[in-house]
């Protein structure tokens, strides 16, 4: 099964072609230019420089959120664009689950963490151990004093691990906590290859769309959406 993930929830944009569990080719951009300036081009060089066709590819697996909502609604529109014509099979990933996928090769509890502004993080915990993920709650969105207090409570006997875009901002607040290490620059950030190797180790147990099903999942209104909500509720006291 060949497997094409695109990964751009947060600042970096990249994509990979999975090829029965093994990894093809990636392309990985975090150079602050906008997805909607990169990711195409990326994907056809992916394609190309690693002799794929799109019409050798069985799915399409994209990080469909949390994350940035202008980068989600770029990722999942690309999607749409490539697989609608000739109906290719689309697999809609956690951007969180992505990122655990990094580290399945370790026994550890990794902390996905996404910078969501105003001290929030979009989080989700997983326990790792000898190769199988386990999620120990739903993608949420939390104040960065109520994940640690999360985490000083957490019944553990292993190291936790902190990715993601957010890391390196709630690592400063916890990285007096023993165990506690942040990941290591080349796993920190969200990446299409944890994409693809999640929609390829569950492929049996996750469901296949149409790309016109396809829609980002927020977790919480935009903020222009959260703005206009509090004018109405204002006015109308």
């Amino acid at each position: 099964m060949k497997i094409l993930s695109i990964e751009c929830s947060a600042s970096p944009a990249s994509c990979a072609i999975i090829d029965d569990g093994k990894l093809r080719a990636i392309s990985f951009i975090n150079a602050k230019l906008t997805h909607s300036q990169t990711l195409m081009s990326m994907i056809i060089g992916t394609l190309d420089n690693s002799a794929t066709r799109l019409a050798d590819i069985d799915r399409i697996a994209v990080a469909v959120g949390p994350g940035s909502f202008t980068g989600l609604r770029i990722g999942i529109s690309a999607v749409k664009g490539l697989a609608a014509p000739t109906d290719i099979p689309c697999v809609a990933v956690s951007t969180l689950d992505g990122m655990a996928e990094g580290f399945a090769d370790r026994d550890c509890v990794v902390c996905a963490v996404m910078d969501a502004r105003c001290n929030q993080f979009y989080n989700a915990l997983f326990d790792i151990s000898g190769g199988v993920i386990t999620r120990l709650c739903e993608d949420r969105a939390l104040l960065g004093s109520e994940l640690k207090d999360e985490l000083l409570k957490l019944n553990r006997n292993k190291d936790i691990i902190i990715c993601g875009d957010g890391a390196d901002l709630f690592y400063k607040t916890i990285s007096e906590i023993e165990g506690v290490n942040l990941a290591p620059e080349h796993l920190k950030w969200q990446n299409a290859t944890g994409v693809g190797g999640y929609a390829y180790k569950n492929a049996d147990t996750t469901d296949v769309i149409s790309a016109e099903k396809l829609l980002p999942v927020y977790l919480r209104l935009p903020q222009a959406e959260r703005e206009l909500k509090q004018k109405t509720a204002k006015s109308e006291e």
